[in-house]
């Protein structure tokens, strides 16, 4: 792996439990910021460093929303790391398990995902003596807490790092607006704390968000959701339809007194295009239609192209078996994670990798009017002029995630970035 320059913020998060530091009595390390600041893999490697210089044969505890994201965000890179700094890491991959070693210590790591309130019965009964949150503002709090009250070990030390959410966030409120209060140390990033990020790379990522996110995702700041969701979709990012295509697939958000929004999607060179759509609304209609009338329509939308398969939004379980039953298409229900995708929607529109056709006037209409509610606790979308927007969220992160399933974390890397450390 190939190591850049630290920078002197990195330095603090690397260091601050070291013997003569001035932060050395505090109880935990709060890391936020921008994203590729290089705050998650720092803490990792300052939070492994720390239990083995600190402890020998305990419990430890990595955590993130999902097993699955917290392999992909930290382990993965962690890991490689740490052996080239002369750890021993062996990884138990069927009990989420791994034991680092080095100075003739060994402590035990296990891994957690915090998904929902449900998750903190899964952290119950253990016994740890140090914790490393990753992207803690996704968590629940009953989660983060019940993990907080398992460092029952002398001298156990908390380790958060995140990206903003809302002003109202508990974990802002509780944790860093109350840092000294906590004994916390809180060192808030940006990308120019990353020496390993070119001028070049930092415009790329600048130009990836828009709005809400850039301020979050760029600047770093906790700020409400505010004005348009997608304010970058202007009139010169609509394009006419392409000539050929290499593959289709539908997405669905399914109603019946509101309305239906199927979007017809075709792959050309790398790039899906909406191409048509089915938007039908019995308000404006003057009259309801049934599942298999909407059935027919989806049959007219695609006609006789070859639709590998149909993503629908995943409450409208009548309407898939209404799919299913006709044995035409293969019928998936979508991921329904609202602020993630729209996230992914926004970095895809960005990126290039969906484009949307003029001839889609209803979709072209929402992306006009598709706003943040007023609710200043929590981020939310409003509920109108949402059910095209619903549909393309739906294709983005139900298929052309699972297509590409980095492309909405960052930009992706130049050749020869990916052992640099970040």
């Amino acid at each position: 792996m190939e190591y850049s320059t630290f920078s002197q913020k990195q330095m603090q998060a690397l260091s601050w439990w070291c013997p003569g530091s001035p932060f050395e009595a505090r109880d935990a390390v709060i890391c936020d910021g921008a994203v590729r600041s290089g705050k998650t893999l720092c803490l990792g490697i300052s939070f492994a460093a720390w239990a083995l210089w600190r402890f020998q044969d305990r419990s430890f505890a990595f955590c993130g929303k999902t097993i699955r994201s917290l392999k992909r965000n930290l382990i993965t890179t962690l890991l490689p790391a740490l052996e080239d700094a002369g750890f021993s890491c062996k990884m138990t991959e069927s009990e989420n398990r791994m034991e680092l070693s080095f100075g003739g210590r060994t402590n035990r790591f296990y891994l957690f995902g915090g998904r929902d309130e449900g998750s903190a019965a899964l952290i119950q009964g253990i016994t740890l003596a140090g914790v490393l949150f990753d992207e803690v503002a996704l968590m629940p709090r009953s989660f983060v807490e019940q993990a907080l009250a398992r460092c029952s070990v002398k001298g156990s030390k908390f380790w958060f790092n995140c990206n903003p959410e809302n002003p109202q966030h508990w974990f802002y409120r509780e944790w860093i607006l109350n840092a000294e209060g906590k004994n916390a140390l809180y060192l808030h990033f940006t990308m120019e704390d990353n020496p390993s990020l070119s001028p070049e790379i930092r415009a790329r990522y600048r130009g990836l968000y828009s709005g809400t996110f850039y301020e979050r995702f760029i600047l770093g700041k906790w700020v409400a959701a505010q004005g348009l969701v997608y304010p970058f979709m202007t009139d010169s990012m609509f394009c006419d339809v392409p000539a050929h295509f290499e593959r289709f697939a539908v997405s669905c958000d399914y109603g019946t007194v509101n309305p239906a929004s199927f979007g017809l999607w075709g792959l050309c060179d790398g790039v899906w295009y909406r191409v048509e759509e089915y938007y039908f609304d019995s308000r404006r209609a003057g009259s309801q239609r049934t599942d298999e009338e909407h059935y027919e329509a989806l049959e007219k939308l695609i006609g006789t192209r070859a639709v590998e398969q149909i993503v629908v939004d995943p409450s409208a379980a009548s309407f898939m078996e209404v799919i299913r039953r006709h044995e035409k298409y293969a019928v998936i229900p979508a991921q329904n994670d609202v602020l993630d995708g729209i996230r992914r929607v926004g970095v895809a529109l960005k990126q290039g990798k969906i484009k949307i056709c003029r001839c889609c006037a209803d979709t072209v209409r929402e992306f006009g009017l598709y706003r943040w509610s007023d609710d200043s606790v929590r981020d939310a979308p409003r509920k109108e002029n949402d059910h095209a927007m619903d549909d393309i969220r739906y294709f983005v992160t139900t298929i052309l995630h699972r297509e590409d399933p980095f492309f909405a974390i960052a930009a992706p890397r130049e050749e020869g970035e990916e052992n640099r450390l970040y």
